[in-house]
């Protein structure tokens, strides 16, 4: 898929545009980046000091998103995209992980063509699998994004940290950022239980701090309805994110074992809609 999306991307060292030569992507400058063997191509332009997720935490992830438990969501983001429809469609997905999101918006979207970017090579294994129209890239989102300017219909940044002013500068002045964002009843059944990540009390109000100069927000919607976990469902909602790091595997198990055979769990996010703000050039 990575011919099908090259028009789109830059060299992530000089900004230049990039044309693909066998299994390579080429600069006019010289530089060279090849496909690897699973589809995915890195174009970190240096040493990232963020080594993303492991490939526990991706294949755990690719067991919870496939049991469905979090299809509500996936289906809301894809009705914020339709909701902004675009003639050439072109969706970026920035911190994608295993791609079930964008996968999502590829689907509610035909015509579309699909970036997926993380700075996990085992996130960028599973993307390149998501699907037929999305193409996987290893990159680090704290630097420039090796995307060129203006290029993209939709951005997507979902439970992901957000560098507004790259994702600004990649979407057309009529683009669409879509982000998502526990709120604090998020999974709120098992954050005290098993010692989960709790979610910033001010994350609301981060997020508009972060945004603000870069853009203006359309509308935002809350999501939220009860799950029925198993209890293998729940080592693998904890595997997947960022409280696996903090609980060790021994001690989940202890600690799921003593839930029931099925918990009630809660799901409860916000999706925001954003449009780009440009700075305006005062008259001399």
């Amino acid at each position: 898929m990575l011919d099908e999306v090259v028009d789109l991307l830059a060299c992530p060292h000089c900004g230049a545009e990039l044309d693909v030569s066998d299994r390579t992507l080429l600069c006019g400058r010289g530089h060279s980046f090849d496909m690897a063997k699973q589809g995915y191509v890195s174009l970190l332009s240096g040493a990232s000091k963020i080594t993303g997720d492991s490939a526990e935490m991706i294949a755990a992830r690719v067991r919870f998103l496939d049991g469905g438990h979090f299809d509500p969501l996936m289906d809301a983001v894809a009705r914020a995209c339709v909701a902004d429809p675009s003639d050439r469609p072109a969706v970026l997905e920035v911190g994608a992980g295993t791609g079930h999101y964008l996968a999502a918006v590829l689907d509610a979207l035909p015509s579309a063509r699909g970036i997926g970017v993380d700075v996990s090579k085992a996130a960028a294994r599973r993307l390149a699998r998501s699907h037929p129209r999305a193409a996987s890239v290893v990159a680090d989102i704290w630097t420039q994004l090796p995307v060129r300017e203006r290029v993209t219909s939709h951005v997507l940044s979902i439970f992901a940290p957000r560098n507004a002013a790259e994702l600004r500068r990649v979407l057309r002045p009529d683009g669409t950022l879509v982000v998502l964002t526990p709120t604090d009843r998020h999974l709120r059944e098992l954050v005290e239980l098993l010692g989960m990540v709790r979610v910033d009390e001010n994350k609301t109000a981060r997020l508009g701090a972060a945004m603000a100069g870069h853009f203006e927000r359309i509308d935002r919607v809350e999501v939220e309805y009860q799950m029925a976990l198993s209890h293998s469902d729940v080592d693998s909602l904890v595997a997947m994110g960022p409280s696996a790091r903090h609980l060790d595997g021994q001690a989940r198990a202890r600690r799921i074992e003593e839930l029931p055979e099925s918990s009630t769990v809660t799901a409860s996010v916000t999706i925001s809609r954003y449009r780009p703000l440009y700075p305006t050039t005062a008259a001399s």
